[in-house]
């Protein structure tokens, strides 16, 4: 089942990292789906993130302020603030010509006034080869 988003049921988010160095907007469905990862490292950072096409998010400052962490196959690429350590985005291996980002950096008012709804989906990320052709992550950003 492909998961398809008509143009005028996204709105645009910001978000930011903590100290706010890294800044974006995001174009995302007015019926967010969260992905809560039990990965080695979403499960340490606590990541629930939503998937969008990479041409649906906008770096708006910051980008001399992020580091790069990659492991395992070396195919996501995990950014961070180098400055408050707080991981806003990254470009997942489930979905490389997506972006993961991260639901509790979006813009609290953002939320309440143009999301109206937030389903959370578990991502076995611990048993990732065996899990990704059955989760339908990959639909959000083909």
């Amino acid at each position: 089942m492909a998961y398809f988003i008509a143009l005028d049921d996204l709105v645009v988010l910001r978000g930011k990292c903590h100290c706010s160095a890294i800044t974006f907007t995001v174009k995302a469905p007015k019926n967010l789906v969260i992905w809560d990862c039990n990965c080695s490292v979403c499960r340490m950072r606590r990541n629930t993130h939503f998937i969008v096409p990479e041409e649906h998010f906008t770096l708006t400052s910051g980008e001399d302020s992020m580091t790069e962490y990659r492991f395992g196959t070396k195919t996501a690429r995990h950014l961070f603030c180098r400055v408050c350590g707080v991981s806003p985005y990254y470009h997942p291996r489930s979905n490389p010509n997506g972006i993961g980002v991260t639901y509790w950096c979006i813009d609290e008012e953002d939320v309440k006034e143009n999301v109206k709804s937030v389903e959370t989906r578990v991502f076995d990320g611990k048993h990732w080869e065996e899990f990704i052709d059955q989760s339908g992550i990959r639909e959000f950003a083909p």
